[in-house]
């Protein structure tokens, strides 16, 4: 059978690969007697892409059981080094944090992130540094976040009243949907001075359609951005790791990021057109807050629908929870920030529900800016570092039945979220750490104890804990697959649910 032009072109290309690569490798390692992590022997052309299931932090667990807390693995032809320890962690994130602070140069920060030039994918250097400062002082400073509490407070406030109108009838609600109205809600308003989901969002992108030359995106075409931004952050393209196959888009991943940034474009523009449009008219008193690459960074944390599907799971915990809310703050009033600090099991939740389902269950990929020596072993310039903070979570050595899902562990210790601990990562660490770190944590605490104190939880009708689905899917957030479902029934006085 004679084969086509295509095929034979092809079959071409894989023999010159596998030739080039193979002298290039041997011959580098002639020259150089570099000691390197242990891991499995990479395949050609794909190294050990195939030992990636659907679940790529658990199949990478799985693979450090065998090869230790550093492992050397290979994704196509980019050395991957994978890291599963808090002392491993600690090396890369704190002893040798400089020399491990690039990033690489994926489609996704070059379709999405304006050639690599936002918070996340920016490399290392001057510009930023600049960035974080300016995310540091002017957005997330102590003083500019508690400027910013009345919007959280109200924004909670909106998620505990459409809770209540939905739960008349005992009619189940989908968690997933309420809690991104809140993120996003809080997150845009905070950074982009108004709302950009539920109807305020609509009737403000009617209003603005006069002002911006570009028309205004629509409350559903911004939820759908958020959703693909992502996906497409979670997706293995396959061209990152075989750049020579780059250009043919097997998995069709580039021509999404190209839809998306056009949207995304979009709204950037109809935003700056709006804000020029206030500069002219407040003159000095204009005051910009335009940093949408955090928002997206925030807007899409699964945390909390956790925190109720575990404590649906256990109603033990939900039950001593509730006694500490009762306790502390009665049943004649809502949570407040001013609450928090006397909390200490709600707290506790919260640090479980972070170790057990990590917002992000592998931090976002570090590179390597230098050769470095991390633990006696060799790690080369350029490669890409992933550390599994699912796998750290879920670790024998470093905590007791990890499967275990039991706050009661946090009271016993002092492990922090806020980067310091490694064992405890959701933010990261070091010079690459998220910079809304201190926002995200204030609304997350804030939304959990609210959910618990104005409601009582319960599966729907005819569902029991067995058939309660703990399934992830793996993006750039770790969410459940099947979003959960519950019937809620207020337990406060009417009137706290409908104050502003």
């Amino acid at each position: 059978m004679e084969l086509p032009p295509w095929a034979a072109f092809l079959a071409i290309a894989l023999g010159l690969a596998l030739f080039l690569g193979a002298f290039h490798f041997h011959g580098r390692h002639r020259r150089h007697a570099y000691k390197l992590p242990p891991g499995p022997k990479p395949w050609p052309i794909i190294g050990n892409m195939n030992l990636l299931g659907d679940l790529p932090h658990r199949s990478i667990h799985e693979l450090s059981k065998r090869y230790g807390p550093l492992m050397q693995l290979r994704f196509g032809s980019l050395p991957v080094l994978i890291v599963s320890s808090p002392e491993m962690a600690r090396h890369v994130l704190k002893t040798h944090d400089a020399a491990f602070s690039d990033r690489p140069r994926f489609a996704i920060g070059r379709y999405t992130a304006y050639d690599c030039s936002d918070v996340l994918w920016s490399p290392y250097g001057p510009y930023l540094r600049q960035a974080r400062k300016i995310c540091t002082a002017e957005l997330f400073s102590a003083k500019r976040l508690e400027s910013f509490e009345h919007i959280r407070d109200e924004e909670v406030r909106v998620l505990l009243r459409g809770l209540h109108r939905s739960s008349s009838g005992g009619r189940t609600v989908r968690l997933r949907d309420y809690l991104q109205m809140l993120t996003l809600g809080v997150i845009s308003r905070i950074v982009l001075g108004r709302k950009y989901v539920g109807e305020e969002a609509a009737a403000a992108a009617r209003d603005e359609m006069g002002v911006s030359s570009t028309p205004a995106i629509t409350p559903g075409e911004f939820r759908e951005m958020v959703d693909e931004f992502f996906v497409l952050h979670g997706a293995f393209n396959i061209g990152d790791f075989i750049p020579w196959l780059d250009w043919l888009d097997l998995q069709g991943y580039v021509r999404r990021m190209k839809v998306m940034s056009a949207m995304f474009d979009r709204f950037l523009e109809s935003v700056l057109d709006v804000h020029n449009e206030r500069r002219r008219l407040e003159g000095e008193r204009f005051v910009a807050k335009d940093m949408v690459d955090v928002l997206l960074q925030l807007a899409d944390d699964p945390t909390l629908e956790w925190a109720i599907s575990e404590l649906l799971e256990n109603p033990k915990i939900l039950a001593k929870a509730t006694e500490e809310l009762n306790k502390v703050i009665g049943l004649d009033r809502l949570v407040t920030e001013r609450d928090l600090p006397h909390l200490p099991y709600i707290e506790a939740v919260l640090k479980e529900i972070v170790r057990v389902h990590p917002a992000a269950p592998m931090l976002a990929p570090h590179q390597a800016r230098e050769d470095t020596c991390v633990d006696g072993y060799d790690i080369l310039a350029g490669t890409t570092v992933f550390v599994n903070v699912w796998g750290m979570g879920h670790d024998p050595a470093l905590w007791d039945e990890p499967e275990e899902f039991r706050p009661e562990r946090f009271l016993e210790n002092k492990i922090d979220m806020r980067g310091q601990d490694f064992e405890l990562l959701p933010f990261g660490s070091g010079r690459r750490m998220c910079p809304g770190y201190s926002l995200a944590l204030k609304v997350m605490m804030l939304g959990l104890a609210n959910m618990i104190h104005a409601f009582v939880w319960r599966l729907p009708e005819g569902m029991t804990v067995e058939d309660l689905s703990m399934e992830e899917t793996f993006l750039l957030a770790m969410p459940r697959k099947f979003p959960l479902e519950a019937t809620v029934e207020p337990r406060l006085p009417a009137g706290l649910y409908m104050g502003a």
